[in-house]
């Protein structure tokens, strides 16, 4: 362990750490809805991902931010691997592709942008998105063949079922079983196995709503538009 984390790379982990953060909290979708004078965060389910832009504005702009919140991803891994730890490639792709989605997930800027202050209090909630697209554009980088199948796998049950969410549970799911044979399998180095994690966690926990109303059959469809 001492090997992977040591007073030498101190400085280039903490930059990749902060790094990805900030490019993962970066809100594409809020600043999407702004173009068209939408606050995103008070709109259809207000979540900052790519399905609520398409309910509330449309699949143009859905495929923009979901394009956008890919990219993070993947600038965010390049970035740490090419750029700030290239001695340490493993180690780098894994920690950017956890932070950048963290990032997302809980954003420092999302979460500054829909600040308020009443009765001269500051008000401050943790918002964010589900993390589902900038995930898919980390593992692009790691394992592009698979995600690309995990990928097609989603969209597969997102056509039949037009639940997104779904789609995107059993995406990951077959992603990250195959990135842990990869490991497994010598294919990829073990500290990949923490990215691994991290998303068995993120991923369930931002979806355990939509996991209870796929339990309850009240989840919405795609296509569903918001009011």
């Amino acid at each position: 362990m001492s090997a992977i984390f040591n007073a030498d790379n101190a400085a280039a982990l903490l930059l990749i750490i902060v790094s990805s953060y900030l490019i993962g909290s970066f809100p594409t979708a809020y600043f999407v809805g702004k173009l068209r004078r939408v606050n995103i965060f008070e709109s259809g389910s207000g979540n900052m991902g790519g399905t609520n832009v398409a309910r509330v504005l449309g699949k143009g702009w859905a495929l923009l931010t979901i394009a956008a919140d890919v990219g993070k991803g993947g600038l965010a891994v390049l970035l740490a691997r090419d750029l700030i730890l290239p001695e340490q490639l493993g180690l780098a792709t894994s920690l950017a592709a956890t932070c950048v989605v963290i990032g997302h997930n809980w954003s420092l800027f999302a979460t500054v942008l829909t600040a308020s202050v009443a009765d001269g209090k500051l008000k401050l909630s943790v918002r964010g998105g589900k993390g589902a697209a900038t995930a898919f554009g980390a593992m692009l980088m790691i394992q592009p063949f698979q995600i690309l199948v995990a990928g097609a796998i989603a969209i597969a049950v997102i056509a039949r079922t037009r639940y997104v969410s779904l789609g995107v549970l059993i995406g990951f799911a077959v992603a990250n079983i195959w990135l842990v044979l990869l490991v497994g399998s010598a294919f990829q180095p073990p500290i990949l196995l923490l990215y691994a994690l991290a998303l068995s966690v993120m991923i369930p926990l931002r979806h355990w709503g939509n996991v209870q109303r796929l339990l309850a059959g009240t989840e919405r469809r795609l296509g569903e538009r918001a009011a």
